[in-house]
């Protein structure tokens, strides 16, 4: 079967489109030490597209109505634990004596579970729902397979076990350590992942043993020993490699990461988008794009981004947790913080920052300003270098702005305070009482003027420089 390499990074998580013919229970094994990555954090929790590897595995297996999960961990599991907060069984496995074992510790888990188990790695996050479909309709075919394997045919076999099979019908599997030089020569290779009805599972993974090179209970040879009872075992084939593509190191995450981008930017495009310079846009898992949108360089959208029609996202800016509304305009350079919110036609410009804060219809905030924890109303104008001053060291407040205000520049708004609708605040004030609608504020201090010091002060330093004084 044809599978293409990721699941849709901007789909929600979707109704299946039929039910599954047999209950489906899941092992993720997820106990392995992860040394190449050099971390503290779990492997699985290394993020590409600003989700861990493991739930954007998670999300595709809601897509199937899984009806149960297990986790199989071993070092770090508390870091597994508190990010699946009660959404999975946890099984331990220490020692780690192979994929094998690995999946044994589950048996407890999936006690009186009648259906079939598929087995998936929490280090290979981007398995298609459709390619488990196919495994799983091949496991309910008429000759009834003891297990169903994936198969992939890499550029370069490399490591990988490899799978002698015959029209789907798999003769013999066997890890690359113990393979001959003609079974080596076969390209079918072996993901890792496999599909069995429960109490078949089980059953075979009892009679494996461990005399290979490596001295561990392969989940492979489950296949063997089923092969050997002259029990029927299947392969179903990917035709995408990166598919299963595992990642066990930066430079492996690195590259996943680069495969996830290009095909959320290239189906970004398809829906409408314009990317002035696709390679240096970046984003998240969740990102929405409406049509009509322009996205000049260097643009980098973080979780929780949901952009509408016709908006423009100039160059150098960063965007996370943030609501653009129809029309509206940002940047260049400018951030956007989580709970920014910008409604229809509204406008940021160059070097400012958002948090916390709503700019409303058509407001903008064109120079050099600092919105947090306020609400700006419709038509309002923020000056350059207007800020609102909403942290007092211990405590947030908020700063309220009626509709078509006016801050001056270089004004600083000191919350709790309210701008009333059509006021003024003069350049330079610093506020922190209320200002009533259609009132103009100004608080500076009185300006001193001494005529003619500067010329006597500048007089008397080039004197005193001519004698070479200090």
């Amino acid at each position: 079967m044809a599978a293409r390499a990721m699941t849709d990074p901007a789909a929600p998580a979707a109704t299946p489109i039929r039910p599954l013919a047999r209950p489906l229970a899941v092992v993720v094994l997820a106990a392995g030490k992860g040394t190449r990555m050099k971390s503290a954090r779990h492997k699985v929790l290394h993020e590409i597209a600003g989700r861990p590897m493991i739930e954007h595995l998670l999300a595709t297996l809601e897509t199937l109505a899984t009806e149960r999960i297990v986790v199989v961990v071993g070092e770090g599991r508390e870091q597994v634990e508190a990010q699946l907060a009660g959404r999975a069984a946890l099984a331990v496995q220490e020692p780690q004596l192979g994929t094998g074992h690995a999946v044994l510790q589950a048996q407890a888990a999936l006690a009186g579970f009648s259906g079939d188990v598929l087995v998936l790695y929490g280090d290979v996050p981007f398995v298609r729902a459709e390619t488990i479909r196919a495994m799983l309709d091949r496991l309910g075919a008429e000759d009834r397979p003891q297990a169903v394997v994936l198969g992939f045919e890499p550029a370069h076999p490399l490591g990988y076990g490899r799978i002698i099979a015959e029209n789907g019908r798999i003769a013999r599997m066997v890890e690359h350590k113990d393979a001959s030089e003609t079974e080596r020569a076969s390209r079918l290779c072996n993901s890792g992942v496999l599909a069995a009805p429960a109490d078949v599972l089980f059953d075979l993974l009892a009679a494996v043993g461990n005399e290979n090179a490596q001295g561990e209970y392969y989940l492979p040879d489950i296949v063997n020993i089923a092969v050997a009872r002259r029990e029927t075992c299947a392969v179903v084939a990917t035709d995408d490699p990166d598919e299963v593509a595992g990642i066990n190191s930066r430079a492996e995450l690195a590259e996943a990461e680069a495969r996830w981008q290009q095909q959320r930017r290239a189906r970004a495009m398809a829906a409408g988008a314009t990317l002035v310079a696709p390679e240096t846009v970046f984003f998240s898992w969740d990102t929405v794009l409406g049509r009509d949108v322009l996205v000049e360089p260097n643009v980098v959208f973080g979780p929780g981004v949901s952009v509408d029609d016709g908006v423009t996202i100039h160059a150098f800016c960063h965007l996370e947790g943030a609501r653009l509304g129809r029309g509206v305009s940002i940047g260049p350079f400018a951030r956007l913080r989580p709970g920014s919110v910008l409604e229809e036609g509204a406008r940021v410009g160059n070097f400012v920052e958002m948090k916390a804060a709503v700019l409303g219809k058509g407001a903008k905030a064109n120079h050099l300003t600092y919105l947090g924890d306020a609400t700006v109303g419709a038509g309002a104008n923020i000056g350059a270098g207007a800020i609102t001053c909403n942290y007092d060291g211990y405590f947030k407040h908020h700063t309220e702005i009626g509709p078509r205000a006016f801050i001056g520049s270089n004004s600083a708004l000191i919350a709790p305070v309210r701008i009333g609708a059509d006021a003024i605040v003069a350049a330079g004030s610093a506020v922190s009482g209320d200002v009533a609608e259609g009132e103009l504020r100004m608080v500076r201090a009185d300006q001193l003027v001494k005529p003619g010091w500067a010329d006597r002060f500048h007089d008397a330093m080039k004197r005193k420089k001519a004698l070479g004084e200090d």
